[in-house]
């Protein structure tokens, strides 16, 4: 089968079932092809492509998909696909910037069973505008220097947090259902892709994107890990304060900023739910409260975007 008519074929049977998801079959001799994916997004959000396959040995089914602009032939992500605990199935998650404008964009699936010739399609992709809040913060001498500190020990922070961001393990299946939300507040002082200016206290100032969710709470509250994973950073950072990452899964990470205290160490396993720390207002902060961010593949995506879709499992 050529890959023009496996193509047609697969885009032939997609059915739209609710607002952004739609499903494909296919069928051949030698192995069957079930795919859902969500084909309307928000910058900000993922895609989520599911890929599941019927045939002997689909433990050697591998494969990666790219994100493309129609305008633009260079892909402007592309990520793997990782094996599930369900033989032959396979799921990636494409993060999308908050900056993409609204339009016509496209994904392009290449996948592999054993050794034979890689097939290759594409879907469509369609962005929906979105509008963010803008927002100046003042800061006053003390996060004026935090925020302008451009030391050695601060570089070394960020450098590590990058390297652990952008690490992509394919055995860390840990998170199978949606994420919970961090804390059992519901005010939000800041909110995902923010668009910043930090106003410092010497008269001059810096642009930013705020990459989480801000949760106005008091010093003290608890804090919970949003979903199963792995603890891979536990650390007092000048910027961000006592800080933890949680690996969920491959490339998928969530980020809790500026606690008090930190209940738990590197290498522990929690569980969805479970507590890790006090909300404070260690680090960058104005006051009381807690950043709640998610990383995919090291750029930051909605939060609530994963409480409200996951993958298939």
């Amino acid at each position: 089968m050529t890959m023009k008519k496996l193509f047609f074929l697969l885009c032939a049977v997609f059915i739209s079932f609710g607002l952004s998801a739609k499903e494909g079959y296919f069928s051949s001799s030698e192995y069957s092809l079930h795919l859902n994916y969500n084909d309307k997004v928000y910058p900000g959000d993922a895609i989520i492509i599911n890929l599941d396959i019927e045939q002997k040995n689909c433990t050697e089914c591998r494969g990666e998909v790219s994100f493309f602009t129609n305008s633009i032939k260079k892909a402007l992500v592309t990520t793997p696909f990782f094996q599930t605990e369900k033989e032959g199935s396979l799921i990636a998650i494409i993060p999308l910037s908050s900056w993409y404008e609204p339009g016509d964009f496209h994904v392009e699936i290449r996948y592999i069973i054993g050794n034979n010739t890689p097939m290759v399609f594409s879907l469509p992709i369609e962005m929906l505008a979105k509008d963010f809040n803008s927002e100046t913060i003042p800061l006053n001498p003390t996060n004026t220097a935090i925020k302008t500190d451009n030391s050695t020990t601060r570089v070394q922070q960020i450098d590590r947090l990058n390297q652990i961001l952008d690490t992509w393990n394919s055995d860390s299946v840990w998170q199978k259902i949606p994420f919970t939300p961090p804390t059992t507040a519901t005010r939000r002082t800041s909110f995902f892709a923010d668009r910043r200016v930090y106003a410092y206290s010497n008269g001059s100032s810096s642009t930013s994107l705020h990459y989480g969710i801000d949760y106005g709470v008091p010093k003290g509250t608890p804090v919970y890990a949003c979903g199963t994973g792995k603890v891979v950073l536990v650390e007092n950072r000048i910027s961000s304060g006592n800080s933890i990452v949680i690996e969920h899964l491959p490339g998928l990470y969530s980020l809790y900023y500026h606690l008090d205290s930190m209940s738990v160490v590197e290498g522990q396993m929690v569980k969805q739910g479970e507590k890790i720390g006090l909300s404070g207002d260690t680090g960058l902060a104005t006051g009381p409260h807690l950043h709640w961010e998610i990383r995919l593949h090291g750029l930051a995506i909605n939060p609530d975007f994963l409480r409200e879709t996951w993958p298939y499992f």
